[in-house]
């Protein structure tokens, strides 16, 4: 990596803001990950990602795990700053940074993997609702909401979260550098803050964003106060910033009226 001398202290600085999802609400994927390909692009000696998200969807999370892994792969130390949030997907995001930062009151863990189905039957009984089903295959409907789960649909299901939470616990034991037996016994969904996440060994120092930039400028060998330099995601046309920004109202709306009364820190990753 070259870098121009009159660039020499600089350090990039990503955002990840909201629930994370491959689409273009919240946390996107595409954006996010188009920020991280920019770092080196902009003669940063170092990174800091902000995290501030619930958590999200399970397939995004990991991509954005790996995009940060790439930036270190060229040399680049990323530390990872969490926010007021950064529980589940967000957690599992962060753990791909050298370093990690949490601020004492930050709500962080959440280690695990939700699968929600609802049983409608009753209810749609009384408003005379029925239903007619057409599939190719026994599992096709495993969600429908006009039955229970068959004992063996809440087995097909169980391993399905079994299996995705185990990728989720071997990222904390890699990129926290703990036992496994040691991470097992915090793994099991729970909440922390970050004071507490810091005695568990998932946070390295408490500290808020500055911290976290005076730590990246340290790693990257910057000498004197580095210049933060915020990353936005590559400008779009007129017609493509527009409907993208009606895509985001309409999936605004879809998503609060599916999360209306949870708590976001509750979110699943």
């Amino acid at each position: 990596m070259r870098i121009r001398w009159w660039r020499k202290n600089r350090v990039a600085l990503v955002q990840i803001e909201g629930i994370i999802t491959d689409s273009q609400f919240g946390a996107s994927r595409d954006e996010v990950l188009d920020a991280l390909e920019q770092v080196e692009s902009v003669d940063a000696r170092a990174a800091v990602v902000r995290i501030n998200s619930p958590g999200g969807t399970v397939g995004a999370a990991q991509e954005m795990h790996d995009g940060i892994r790439r930036v270190r792969e060229r040399g680049i130390p990323v530390v990872a700053a969490l926010g007021d949030v950064a529980a589940s997907g967000g957690l599992y995001v962060a753990l791909a940074a050298d370093k990690i930062v949490s601020n004492p009151g930050t709500i962080t863990g959440s280690i695990g993997v939700i699968v929600k189905a609802h049983n409608l039957r009753q209810l749609y009984r009384k408003i005379g609702i029925e239903e007619e089903r057409i599939k190719s295959g026994r599992y096709k409907d495993i969600l429908s909401t006009f039955r229970p789960l068959t004992d063996e649909e809440r087995a097909l299901l169980q391993n399905v979260i079994n299996d995705t939470y185990e990728q989720f616990l071997r990222a904390v034991v890699e990129g926290r550098h703990l036992p496994e037996e040691r991470v097992r016994a915090f793994a099991d969904g729970r909440i922390f803050t970050g004071r507490q996440a810091k005695q568990w060994g998932l946070v390295d120092e408490l500290g808020g964003l500055q911290r976290a930039v005076e730590l990246a400028a340290q790693m990257g060998g910057i000498v004197g106060k580095p210049k933060k330099v915020p990353i936005t995601p590559r400008k779009r046309g007129l017609l493509g910033r527009l409907f993208t920004t009606m895509d985001r109202v309409e999936l605004e709306l879809e998503l609060l009226r599916g999360l209306g009364g949870v708590p976001l820190w509750l979110m699943p990753m």
